[in-house]
Formats: structure tokens, C-alpha cells, sequence
């Protein structure tokens, strides 16, 4: 009997990660960062009374945001990818703390910790995604992902403004609290760390200037990042200044949410577009998308303030086109990459975001000193025209 062993039965022996477990750790990440989408750019126009200088605003946070980004593989080879994953799921909540004290610094403090959070989330989960899900596989288990995710970013805006509206601040934010603690706790349920095979890499420097030179000499990559960068730019601009025009016509608070969680409820197409990318192939799909976002977006420029709802209507158009790059967009990098150096090009590639958060915000400040609010939506809308002719032009028909 000494040499009998017992077993704790109840440790339950997971199977091994498949698309439904990302899926599900990326719809509880959703809720934690949609339940505010919409109150972060409505709260700091409270505080600054300015759309110009809240667009500095956003620019100064993706910058710094940036930097962090690109130091992140640094994180993952000396902390692990399930320590640097338990950080971002942190840094939503603390965030959440900075949000609730109403002030400038405090919105710095908070999107700064948003945007940090979110980048390890998203670099993490990325380096799992390509560890266990088979490259052809791809391309169906980012559209679950994104469908998975229709409930957190339809209801979350619309659910985060009334709990801001009814019940003020701590309410909005601590939900915020909530999903986070609720994410990290299903992450550690999952354990992907004790996998062998997604330990941090030693192959390859993590300098960040050497990576960045080494995605950019990748015309593979440096194409997958501006598809990436094109439909990131729609989201950039639909969550911040699609509220915002909702306020500033006279529509209110709640149509700002409302737009929003209607833009998102259309994830739920992301099924219809990865079956689609699979029978016409992901380029004639991208394509087509990119030049009808472009259209839907020229066309809500033009109407602008004269018609805030028929505005709003196409913008919901531009969301349901940006879905399907949402639903393939991921696949011409992930199916680039080279597996050696994937840590490394997942920070890089992961600067679409930054820069996305980044650079309109910068552009339309200059824009809306010249021109109204609706030309936000036809510079975005040029944007998405010049993606689609580099996606038909230069994505190999074969992916």
C-alpha cells in the first residue's frame, strides 16, 4: 500500500486547447473591454469639453502604448507567456480604479493601462492560437472567435452606457473589474501554460529594433499588418467618434451606446464570412470588402450631421463589410509567420493596433480643424479604398 497513489479526482483532466477554448477566453476578454467602448470616449469629453483635444488625447496613450508593445516579447522570454497574459487580464482592472476618479490624470492612467492590457491579452493569445490550432484550421477559428465574441461587444456598449447614465461611474467601471477577475480565473482553469510546446522561445534576440527590421523586409507580413491596420482604423473610429457624433448632433448618450452594441451585434456574420473566404478565397473576399466599407463610409461622410441617423445606418453598413476582415485578416499573418520567430513578429504585427489608435486620432485632429465632423468618416473611407486595391494587388490568390 505505500507505493499506492492518490490522485486528486477533483482536478479535472482537461482536452487539449481547441478554437472553443479561445473563443470563450476571447468572449469574457470582449465583455471586459466593451463594457466601457463606449463611456471612455463620452467620459473624457466630459472632462475636456474639447472632440480636437480628446483625439490628442487618444494619440498620446496609442504612442505610449506603442513602445510597450514592442518591448512585450522582452516580458514573454523573462516572465512567460502565462504570467505576461495574467498581467494584462490585471491591468484591465487596475484600470478600471484610474477610470473611476473622474479627472484627467486618471483617464490618462486608465487608458494607458486599457491599452497595455490589451496588448499582452491580445500577443498572448495569439502565440497560443498558432501553438495549437493547425494553419489550414485557421481560418474558421477566427471567425468563431470573432462570433463568440457578438454578445460581449452588442450588449457591452449599450450595457456600459446605462450603467454610466443610471448609476453613475463605479458602476460602469467595476463591471469592467468583474469580467477581468472572471477572465483570468477561466484562463488558469484552461492551464496552457503546463504545455511544453508554447514556452517562451530562446532562438531569436527580442531587441525590439531588430524585429521591427525583420518584419518589414517580409512583404507577406508588412501586407498582413496594413489589412490588419485598414479594418483596425474603421473599429478606431466607430467606437470613438461614432459616440461622439451621436452627442455632439443631439442624439444623446444612448444612441452613442446604441450604435455601437448594433455595429457589434453584427459579429455574429463572421460565420457567414469565414465560409465565404473558404469558397471564394480570403483575398476576393477582402477585397470586396474593403471597396464596399470604403463606399458605405464615403457615403455616411457626405450625409454627415445634415442626417445623424441616416449617418449612423451607414456606418452599421461599414461594420458589416469590416466583420469579414475581422474574420479573415488574421489569417494572411498567421499563416505567413515563420514558427521560430512568432513571438517576436506577433509584438510587430500587434503595432496595427497601436498605430490604428494612433493615427486617425492624429490625422482627424488636423481634418476637423479645416472641416466638420463628417469628414472623419470620408478620410477613413479613402483609407479603406487604398487597403483594397493593396490586398487585390498584392495577396497571393492561393491563401
Amino acid at each position: 500500500m505505500s507505493t499506492h497513489v492518490r490522485h486528486p479526482i477533483w482536478l479535472p483532466a482537461l482536452k487539449a486547447a481547441d478554437a472553443r477554448t479561445f473563443a470563450s477566453l476571447y468572449a469574457v476578454e470582449s465583455f471586459a473591454r466593451a463594457m466601457v467602448s463606449s463611456v471612455i470616449p463620452i467620459q473624457a469629453y466630459e472632462i475636456l469639453h474639447n472632440e480636437q483635444i480628446v483625439s490628442i488625447l487618444y494619440t498620446v496613450v496609442s504612442l505610449i502604448g506603442l513602445s510597450a508593445t514592442l518591448f512585450m516579447p522582452m516580458l514573454i522570454r523573462r516572465f512567460a507567456r502565462r504570467w505576461v497574459y495574467t498581467a494584462g487580464a490585471c491591468l484591465l482592472a487596475i484600470g478600471s480604479l484610474f477610470f473611476v476618479t473622474h479627472t484627467l490624470a486618471g483617464q490618462l492612467a486608465g487608458m494607458l493601462c486599457r491599452v497595455m492590457g490589451a496588448s499582452a491579452l491580445s500577443i498572448t493569445l495569439n502565440l497560443y492560437i498558432m501553438d495549437h490550432i493547425r494553419k489550414t484550421d485557421f481560418m474558421q477559428a477566427e471567425s468563431l472567435r470573432m462570433a463568440w465574441s457578438m454578445v460581449a461587444w452588442t450588449c457591452g456598449p449599450t450595457l456600459g452606457i446605462f450603467l454610466y447614465s443610471h448609476f453613475g461611474i463605479y458602476a460602469a467601471h467595476g463591471a469592467v473589474a468583474v469580467f477581468a477577475i472572471a477572465l483570468l480565473a477561466l484562463f488558469w482553469f484552461y492551464r496552457l501554460s503546463d504545455n511544453q510546446s508554447i514556452q517562451p522561445g530562446k532562438t531569436r534576440p527580442a531587441n525590439p529594433l531588430a524585429n521591427i527590421g525583420r518584419f518589414v523586409v517580409q512583404p507577406r507580413l508588412r501586407l498582413a499588418w496594413l489589412i490588419a491596420f485598414g479594418r483596425s482604423c474603421f473599429w478606431t473610429t466607430f467606437f470613438v467618434y461614432g459616440p461622439l457624433f451621436m452627442v455632439i448632433t443631439g442624439q444623446g448618450d444612448i444612441a452613442g451606446g446604441l450604435l455601437v452594441s448594433a455595429g457589434n451585434a453584427l459579429l455574429f456574420m463572421a460565420i457567414f464570412w469565414g465560409k465565404a473566404g473558404k469558397r471564394f478565397g480570403g483575398r476576393r473576399t477582402m477585397t470586396f470588402a474593403y471597396f464596399a466599407m470604403s463606399a458605405a463610409l464615403l457615403a455616411a461622410g457626405t450625409v454627415g450631421a445634415a442626417a445623424p441617423l441616416l449617418t449612423g445606418a451607414f456606418l452599421l453598413c461599414g461594420a458589416f463589410f469590416t466583420i469579414a476582415l475581422d474574420a479573415l485578416g488574421s489569417t494572411a499573418f498567421m499563416r505567413s509567420v515563420r514558427s521560430y520567430e512568432r513571438a517576436q513578429m506577433a509584438a510587430v504585427y500587434r503595432t496595427y493596433l497601436d498605430f490604428s489608435e494612433l493615427t486617425p486620432p492624429l490625422v482627424y485632429s488636423v481634418v476637423l480643424a479645416f472641416f466638420g465632423l463628417g469628414s472623419v468618416f470620408v478620410t477613413l473611407g479613402l483609407l479603406a479604398a487604398f487597403c483594397g486595391f493593396m490586398t487585390w494587388r498584392y495577396l497571393p490568390k492561393s491563401l
